[in-house]
């Protein structure tokens, strides 16, 4: 379970999001849906540990206050609308990079890269550079990076809305599948509709900094935006 009180924070004299407070189970898929500036990443962000929460702000998960704690200490990964893959390191070392800061070693990273590359249908392009590969196909080693250290949470910030329609709807249907497999609790934002009814067990609505609406995606209505 991740629970938020509170969350909060302006840049200068705009607010940017103001006392966001839910609760999200484990498990549960969420999206966040609403206009561009309404603070739907900023959310993430702040879950991530990439922002500052604000003042008497808490962030829970399982129980445990996670406020605090820097990005890396949080069992949360967080996939972005951009794969931002490294240049210079071959698609197995993408994809393995989380293990190497963990201190696995080399030969145990190659083994479990292997394996997570495999299931995600890329096992044919380990010693290939992220240039050489397809908008679909860098943004799936971005999601082995950030799920093969098995985070309990996994943020996704629009991480398909560059991509073609039919690819775009083949990765939605198909991180419905590996977050039921790997039993991860998913936030995801997104400025589609359909995408958040297909995708969501509770929907989010974001406006103005503001967290309008809560509930089931069969009780979504399109006039709450």
């Amino acid at each position: 379970m991740i629970e938020t009180k509170n969350l909060k924070i302006s840049f200068g004299s705009l607010n940017v999001l103001k006392d966001i407070s839910t609760t999200i189970k484990q498990g549960e898929k969420v999206v966040i849906i609403g206009p561009s500036g309404s603070g739907k990443s900023t959310i993430l962000r702040m879950i991530a540990g990439l922002l500052p929460s604000g003042k008497n702000a808490k962030i829970h998960l399982d129980n445990k206050d996670i406020t605090k704690l820097p990005p890396n200490k949080r069992d949360i990964g967080m996939v972005f609308q951009s794969p931002c893959l490294f240049e210079h390191l071959k698609i197995i070392d993408n994809a393995t990079f989380a293990l190497d800061c963990k201190g696995i070693s080399k030969k145990q990273r190659q083994e479990i890269g292997k394996d997570w590359l495999k299931r995600f249908g890329l096992d044919s392009m380990e010693n290939r550079l992220p240039h050489t590969l397809s908008g679909g196909e860098a943004q799936r080693v971005s999601l082995v990076r950030t799920l093969i250290a098995e985070p309990k949470v996994v943020l996704f910030d629009e991480p398909f809305s560059a991509l073609d329609a039919p690819l775009r709807k083949k990765l939605t249907a198909d991180l419905s599948t590996w977050q039921k497999e790997l039993g991860f609790t998913a936030i995801l934002v997104t400025h589609d509709i359909e995408e958040a009814k297909k995708l969501g067990d509770k929907i989010i609505v974001m406006k103005a900094g503001k967290m309008i609406w809560e509930g089931k995606p069969e009780d979504f209505v399109e006039e709450l935006l």
